[in-house]
């Protein structure tokens, strides 16, 4: 009797555990990063903050070739300028030598004194002739002179413009460059606090979906972030690292974009531990890649990847001591099946350093 009575009971009870079972997150779901997507506004803007830094840097050296390019003509003015001082020197030796001559030819008189005492009209004349040539090679020459001083004059405004130019050029560009430059510092900085938020609390902020660039990879294989320095190396010692340092690190920015090795399938987005937040590849020959200590992630755990495709933007999430990407290579998911990874890219067509 009694079981008769409780059985209708028991339907309603297992439905309400079947819900609250189907409701909690699992450790998989934790680890996969599916909390809901955080505001992508942070993270594009630092994507967007690169483009214009490398656009400004673009730019900037296009302006210093132009402003070499303006210091060789304000040198060849200059040079320009020199000569023509020289020149001048020279025309105002010429009056000299010809006030000289003219004294010299008059015996120590005057050209003029000399016509009004002349004693025949044929000495007249000849005194009328050498006044005239003397005039006219006088006129000439400080005719001359008085040109070069008005184009040495000009050649020298010249050369003053051409200088405030390039000194006005290189200030527009330094002040343009510095600006974009201050701005992706401050959002680096707030990036890598979102990201030290999520690690504290050991969750995932979820993917943030950035504009990818146009992927014009002709190999299957690439470099984990484009442009970097190489620093801690595969089996390399130190305080931070149990054994032996794991993978290669590569020393970069904040907010660097991460790039799939190869072509692959997101197997493991997580938060949280040493490796700060990580991504894990799995490859189509059996490898696997990890991308760590990164500031935001862009995929979702069984996402499909293609090479070059940006996963991530870099940090310096869990135990580390400053910008840099840990990369891994492993035969395995887990932590302890790493390989060189640095002749592992060499083999496949990528090779770094």
């Amino acid at each position: 009797m009694r079981s008769s009575r409780r059985r209708p009971l028991l339907v309603p009870v297992l439905l309400c555990a079947a819900a609250v079972l189907a409701a909690r997150p699992t450790a998989a779901d934790s680890e996969s990063g599916d909390a809901p997507a955080p505001d992508s506004g942070l993270s594009t803007q630092v994507a967007r903050l690169y483009e214009d830094a490398a656009a400004a840097t673009r730019r900037y050296e296009e302006g210093r070739h132009a402003a070499e390019a303006q210091l060789g003509e304000v040198r060849r003015l200059e040079a320009l300028l020199g000569r023509e001082r020289r020149e001048i020197g020279a025309l105002r030796d010429d009056l000299g030598r010809i006030a000289r001559a003219q004294y010299r030819s008059g015996g120590g008189l005057p050209i003029a004194a000399q016509m009004v005492l002349a004693g025949s009209p044929d000495e007249l004349m000849r005194g009328q002739h050498v006044f005239a040539r003397a005039s006219l090679a006088v006129d000439n020459a400080i005719g001359r002179s008085r040109r070069a001083e008005a184009k040495l004059a000009a050649d020298e405004a010249r050369a003053t413009e051409a200088w405030r130019a390039v000194e006005l050029r290189r200030g527009e560009l330094a002040a343009l460059k510095k600006g974009i430059e201050d701005k992706l510092e401050q959002a680096r900085r707030q990036l890598q606090g979102q990201a030290d938020v999520s690690v504290a609390a050991g969750s995932c902020r979820g993917a943030v979906r950035l504009d990818q660039p146009r992927l014009h990879f002709t190999r299957a294989w690439v470099a984990p972030v484009e442009t970097y320095t190489l620093s801690a190396g595969f089996g390399s010692g130190g305080d931070r690292w149990v054994n032996r340092h794991t993978g290669q690190d590569f020393a970069v920015p904040i907010g660097t974009p991460v790039r799939a090795a190869g072509a692959g399938r997101v197997v493991r987005v997580s938060c949280g531990g040493a490796f700060g937040i990580q991504v894990v590849l799995r490859h189509a020959d059996g490898y696997y890649t990890q991308y760590a200590h990164l500031a935001a992630v862009t995929v979702d755990q069984g996402d499909g990847v293609s090479p070059g495709q940006w996963i991530g933007q870099s940090g310096t999430s869990g135990n580390s001591t400053g910008p840099h990407l840990h990369f891994e290579v492993r035969v395995t998911p887990e932590l302890g099946s790493s390989v060189d990874p640095v002749p592992w890219l060499a083999e496949r067509g990528a090779p770094v350093g």
